[in-house]
């Protein structure tokens, strides 16, 4: 044999055997003539069954840059990239892995809107995200970096910004939130210590307000963000007072007067800002996410502007566990556009000088279970919403819902109820819970 003798790996004395080896990837070719012994042919065979396995190429790939850095910062979270747990992740399109990490949140919720990914329990993925602190191990992506840039170079709450939140999100249509808020159309954390249903707890919400406040017959009530008139409407019912309400969003206007009708209510389609005259109490039930803490002075100076002597200051807020100045970019993207959740410090410091805190409340488990609440009211609505919305938009809103749940499942993100008064009012009876 010559020069081809020294050149083969394979000798052999035994019979040649008509057999084929594809060298890249062990697949079987016929034709090819060459000498092997009996150990020979069992490896070529294990080198064809296992290729037989891996029929999926995909599956033999190695694992990429992205997909090896994701598929390890979710194992460190008890999450397993196509695993059996309802809580883990399966991917549908490996462009995931780019997204995600290129992205952060934002590429993770849009990958899920595209149905690049799905997962059996949505709430408890990102929830056990949240508990391993994956956002402040993974690098900070740039949408994140250039939105707390931004924040910080502009005020993104002016008055001519403050009615973006209310045309891409209050003003997507009645016909969604009415179904899914349910009989109250109240669209922030319900109290549910003594309540069996959504309705019960936002109504007990309402009436520890009321107790919280110490409103009586004849009062005069300044609501800043006062929705489609939910807690205005139960206030003058059961408690007989007036109620001036401002909020930049047309159709909360329109659906909160028909539903005021006949009571001392008056709604206004106006920034917080522009709120005139004397009341003896302020409240505000999730206004506060939308004001931005460049304004949260200004807040508290048009609150003690037109709090009269002796008055009460309420605020009901989400509130985040270390002061920052935006929220994640998904949201803001496609939920809440120039949005933010204040800190205790940051209120704290807005207030110096003009209010003290009577009391602080926190009831932030409390909206999980609403927020699942209204995940349960829009699942069973959806047959009759998606002729109007799309198969997207419905990804998005699950998105939305169910990622909110587990933020505060986790404890990322709380819910305060504060009581204010002036320096120098004889305090109120306000621990009430």
């Amino acid at each position: 044999m010559g020069n081809q003798q020294q050149d083969s790996m394979l000798v052999s004395a035994e019979p040649a055997r008509d057999i084929m080896v594809n060298c890249e990837n062990g697949t079987i070719v016929r034709n090819t003539r060459i000498l092997l012994t009996a150990v020979d042919c069992v490896r070529i065979m294990l080198i064809y069954i296992a290729t037989a396995i891996c029929s999926n190429k995909d599956k033999c790939m190695k694992l990429t840059g992205p997909e090896k850095v994701v598929r390890n910062l979710l194992a460190s979270a008890g999450i397993k990239v196509g695993g059996k747990n309802p809580w883990d992740i399966q991917i549908k399109d490996r462009r995931a892995y780019d997204k995600i990490l290129g992205q952060g949140s934002l590429g993770f919720g849009e990958s899920y809107m595209d149905n690049w990914w799905d997962c059996d329990a949505l709430d408890d993925l990102i929830c056990r995200i949240h508990e391993a602190n994956l956002r402040e191990k993974a690098k900070k992506d740039m949408e994140t970096i250039a939105l707390a840039v931004r924040s910080r170079l502009f005020n993104l709450q002016t008055n001519r910004r403050a009615f973006e939140v209310a045309e891409k999100h209050y003003d997507l249509g009645n016909d969604l939130y009415e179904p899914m808020l349910g009989k109250t159309m109240a669209y922030t954390c319900a109290y549910w210590r003594n309540a069996s249903n959504l309705d019960e707890a936002q109504t007990a919400k309402f009436d520890l307000i009321c107790r919280k406040t110490g409103l009586k017959p004849g009062m005069k009530i300044l609501e800043l963000g006062c929705g489609w008139g939910s807690f205005a409407k139960h206030a003058a019912e059961n408690y007989g007072v007036e109620i001036t309400g401002y909020t930049v969003s047309k159709e909360q206007v329109a659906l909160g007067m028909e539903r005021c009708k006949g009571l001392p209510v008056v709604l206004r389609l106006d920034d917080y800002r522009h709120a005139r005259g004397e009341y003896d109490a302020i409240i505000s039930i999730g206004i506060m996410e939308h004001v931005g803490y460049k304004n949260y002075r200004t807040y508290m100076k048009v609150a003690d502007r037109c709090l009269k002597k002796n008055g009460v200051v309420f605020i009901h807020t989400i509130g985040g566990n270390k002061s920052r100045t935006a929220i994640e970019p998904w949201l803001n993207k496609y939920i809440f556009p120039n949005a933010m959740l204040p800190s205790i410090a940051q209120l704290a410091t807005a207030m110096e000088g003009l209010f003290i805190i009577e009391d602080l409340h926190n009831i932030g488990p409390d909206y999980d279970r609403t927020l699942l609440a209204w995940h349960e009211n829009f699942e069973k609505a959806w047959p009759a919403l998606k002729e109007k919305y799309s198969e997207r938009f419905y990804r998005m809103w699950r998105f939305y819902l169910l990622s909110c749940a587990a933020v505060f499942r986790a404890r990322y993100a709380q819910l305060w109820q504060m009581v204010l008064t002036r320096i120098g009012t004889p305090q109120p009876d306000c621990r009430i819970s």
